[in-house]
């Protein structure tokens, strides 16, 4: 879909306006007969179709042709030139699907003004399928653990208000995977779902990138506010948005309309926001980096994000699921995960969070082993280093102590390890380690190991005074 489609009975004015197109830079392709525009649409849709309204020889006027096309190929815009064009068909054409209306004898510089305008939105909404499609699956939540059943909940709880979320948490956590999540289930599923990530664009650029811009010439560029209409804008780390733009973003939060960087008309658009941050956002404040005020209309609703290691108990299903998607997008092997590999994973450290389990599972499944079981032997280590034979080498402070305090010392690590991968769940803690229960609730209260509710989970940590029975 990158050229033009010139639909007109005369051949001279068809032959113009290919020349004038041309003379731009667009690719084009002519057709005089409504048999030859549907044969030419068939065998390559174009990006753009010019299309007289009053075909001679035909078996399809312009307005039939337009009706084929919304109805099949809708994403095609659609600019119609009549020779006899009034009002009536004009009003007929736009109701019909048409991009804009042209009458003949027509302005070139109107002419380029139109096409310029449509192949834009043709390009942008293209972008826009390519991008659905490459984000599909990407709203799925995966978890059955406290924690997860926690923010899900929470989530639930939003999906059909119009109210702001702000999803705190660390990198990698999956915020924007929630807030797909929230607008797969929202009653705005159907419009669009625009993703900006304010780190990542340039602060003198974020206005036109939010705003769009209005040239001099009549090129208009759509911002992600009117692409987002009527759906859902998402603020990627919103801390990170420049001061000024800050200012802007808090009128469009009131009036929900703006004007594009060059332009006076104002736009009005109808449009969700949803932010995330990894920082904390009243320490910005008190910073100057970040506007009360716009904190307090972003922050309606807060929800948090947990870490990876806070739902360790989820670790084995992102696993499998992250391998099977690798499977279908990349045609990497669908491989399962050794009971020894998922305590493994289930016990490490992830400061990645949940984007780190799935970068290092396609690691592995493209420099390990075709088939199989995944074995922890595949699997990067951390820090705990294993020799060849096995052995796991100590580190400088552990070989250091003596026996006594340097195994009280490891099975504290151990058990909270395990208490944690479980979610804090003592029976299936003390049915891993291969004790009683009443046995492991003695043992941690020698270890001074309490646990607390967190996230959701109940995670364990060392006290200072001894746990209640």
């Amino acid at each position: 879909m990158s050229d033009i489609l010139i639909v007109d009975d005369e051949r001279d004015i068809r032959e113009l306006i290919s020349d004038i197109l041309q003379d731009e830079g667009y690719q084009t392709r002519l057709a005089g007969t409504s048999d030859e525009c549907m044969k030419l649409v068939e065998e390559n849709p174009p990006a753009l179709m010019v299309l007289d309204i009053w075909l001679k020889d035909s078996n399809m006027d312009g307005i039939d042709i337009l009706k084929t096309i919304k109805r099949d190929m809708p994403s095609i815009p659609v600019v119609i030139i009549s020779g006899h064009g009034n009002i009536e068909i004009a009003v007929a054409a736009i109701k019909q699907g048409a991009y804009d209306f042209i009458e003949k004898p027509f302005n070139i510089d109107q002419l380029m003004v139109v096409v310029r305008r449509a192949m834009e939105a043709s390009r942008l909404r293209h972008e826009n399928q390519e991008l659905k499609r490459q984000d599909e699956g990407s709203d799925v939540m995966i978890g059955s653990g406290a924690a997860f059943k926690a923010l899900k909940s929470n989530l639930d709880k939003v999906t059909k208000s119009n109210g702001r979320v702000m999803l705190a948490g660390p990198s990698g956590c999956g915020k924007e995977v929630a807030a797909r999540y929230i607008h797969a289930n929202s009653n705005r599923v159907d419009a669009p779902f625009v993703s900006v990530s304010a780190a990542t664009v340039e602060p003198e650029q974020m206005g036109q990138v939010l705003f769009g811009s209005e040239k001099p010439d009549g090129t208009v560029e759509e911002g992600l506010l009117e692409r987002a209409n009527g759906g859902i804008l998402f603020f990627d780390e919103i801390a990170d948005m420049p001061l000024g733009t800050q200012s802007k973003i808090l009128r469009v939060l009131v009036d929900q309309k703006f004007k594009r960087e060059g332009g006076a008309q104002e736009i009005h658009v109808d449009v969700r926001v949803i932010s995330s941050t990894t920082k904390d956002l009243q320490t910005e404040i008190a910073r100057g980096n970040f506007r009360e005020e716009l904190y307090h209309r972003l922050n309606v609703v807060p929800i948090s994000v947990p870490s990876l290691e806070e739902r360790r108990e989820d670790i084995p299903e992102l696993a499998e699921y992250f391998i099977e998607q690798l499977n279908i997008s990349q045609g990497l092997p669908l491989r399962g995960l050794a009971d020894e590999t998922c305590a493994l994973l289930q016990t490490s450290l992830w400061p990645g969070n949940v984007r780190q389990l799935k970068n290092l599972l396609e690691r592995v499944l493209i420099l390990g082993e075709n088939s199989g079981d995944i074995q922890p032997s595949e699997v990067p280590h951390g820090e705990e280093p294993v020799n060849d034979d096995g052995r796991v080498v100590l580190s400088g402070s552990l070989a250091t102590l003596p026996l006594r305090e340097a195994r009280e010392l490891f099975e504290r690590e151990y058990l909270m390890t395990q208490i944690n991968r479980f979610g804090g769940n003592i029976s299936k803690t003390a049915n891993f380690v291969g004790m009683e229960r009443s046995a492991l609730h003695r043992k941690l209260k020698s270890l001074n190991v309490v646990t607390s509710s967190k996230s959701g989970a109940r995670v364990a940590h060392v006290s200072d005074d001894e746990i209640e029975e």
